[in-house]
């Protein structure tokens, strides 16, 4: 079956987690990315554990279905050979800090005039443009002063990042969805454009109701914890034997609390009857659930919650997640075979698609492994010039 970007050629500038999440997006669905990587040391990640036999399980499932050419972009041939690919692709994604690329005389004003319909997809902490573009950044850089660490963690403890690397990986999504849209609008027209992705500014914009809440009624969003800035009960609640979510955003799904808990009169108290009066009764609700859901087992309460039609869950960990039958039909975990590492299991692709589904088809290559293949077939170079 095709994939829908199968004559798409991207050169492939990232490295550590932004970047290549990004254009390992794209080689799921079928783009030939050709991973541009330091001759001799390559992508940082290739160092980050967790190993297998001596392989990078970090590379591996970031940078599945790439090709890997080793070119010093320190000389001249090396920038030679990069313009010349430059001329036969569609796309080129980087995420050096701002200037890098153009001390290199590989910036997106330099290369449109190679290729006029260049998609050139820049990623970043702060932008290519703005007072803190020249800033270093990772992602708890970005989760700090994009704001999210601010409302993450509890009110009596310090800000805390989130468990996972949200400034990276929406940065990563952002820049795969604009150079979809610019392959669009490119499809249309016939031009190319740069794309300026910043990390903090994906992290601002998935502040969501807390950026309004600010703004139209001056209320400053702080640390809660699990809990909804809006509606209740919604939180963790402790079980007999560990703890459970219950999020209800809504009157008639308290009702359903209530009648499981076999107290539907609680649905008629005046401190309970609305959803605004729940939240400002909160800790007294909260103790009310859990003087019930500490009489059972999270697996009781779960499946009673589920049958009733009540959004409720136990917290998983990650071997647990691992481990769920519904992971495994929805293909979230998937195994590999890997040359050098043998079987993995990594990350699946995430949009499921009905006519032309994501293929995870090639493992990750090794450092250079591609170098005189893309020389050779895509530039016409002969044995003796490789």
């Amino acid at each position: 079956m095709n994939r829908p970007l199968e004559n798409i050629r991207v050169l492939d500038f990232t490295r550590v987690l932004a970047g290549p999440y990004c254009t390992m997006l794209l080689a799921d669905m079928g783009a030939e990315v050709i991973k541009i990587e330091r001759p001799e040391s390559g992508d940082d990640t290739r160092h980050f554990g967790p190993y297998k036999n001596d392989e990078s399980g970090y590379f591996i499932y970031l940078n599945r279905g790439k090709k890997s050419i080793a070119i010093d972009l320190k000389t001249e041939k090396g920038i030679e050979i990069i313009k010349s690919l430059v001329e036969k692709s569609d796309v080129l994604v980087e995420n050096f800090r701002p200037g890098v690329m153009k001390k290199l005389g590989l910036d997106y004003e330099t290369l449109k005039k190679i290729n006029p319909s260049l998609i050139y997809t820049s990623i970043s902490g702060f932008g290519q443009y703005g007072p803190y573009s020249q800033r270093a950044a990772y992602d708890i850089i970005a989760q700090a002063m994009g704001g999210m660490m601010s409302i993450t963690g509890y009110d009596d403890t310090p800000p805390t990042r989130t468990g996972s690397s949200l400034g990276d990986m929406s940065a990563a999504l952002y820049a795969a969805y604009g150079t979809m849209v610019a392959l669009f609008h490119r499809q249309q027209s016939g031009e190319g454009q740069l794309i300026d992705v910043a990390m903090v500014d994906s992290i601002f914009s998935l502040l969501e109701s807390n950026i309004m809440r600010y703004t139209i009624n001056e209320e400053l969003p702080t640390r809660i914890g699990s809990r909804h800035p809006i509606s209740s009960p919604f939180d963790v609640y402790a079980c007999k034997d560990g703890y459970i979510v219950i999020a209800i955003a809504n009157d008639s799904l308290f009702l359903r609390l209530c009648h499981l808990m076999g107290e539907p009169e609680l649905s008629e108290n005046q401190k309970f009857k609305t959803d605004p009066l729940r939240k400002i009764n909160e800790n007294e609700l909260k103790d009310r659930i859990e003087e019930w859901s500490k009489q059972y087992s999270v697996s009781t309460v779960v499946s009673k919650a589920n049958e009733a039609g009540i959004p409720c869950s136990p917290i998983l960990n990650i071997d647990e997640i691992c481990e769920d039958d519904h992971i495994s039909v929805r293909e979230m975990l998937v195994e590999i075979e890997h040359p050098i590492a043998g079987k993995v299991k990594i990350p699946g692709h995430p949009v499921k698609f009905s006519s032309t589904p994501a293929v995870i088809k090639n493992p990750s290559p090794s450092l250079g492994e591609n170098t005189d293949e893309v020389l050779q077939t895509i530039l016409g170079y002969k044995d003796i010039e490789v």
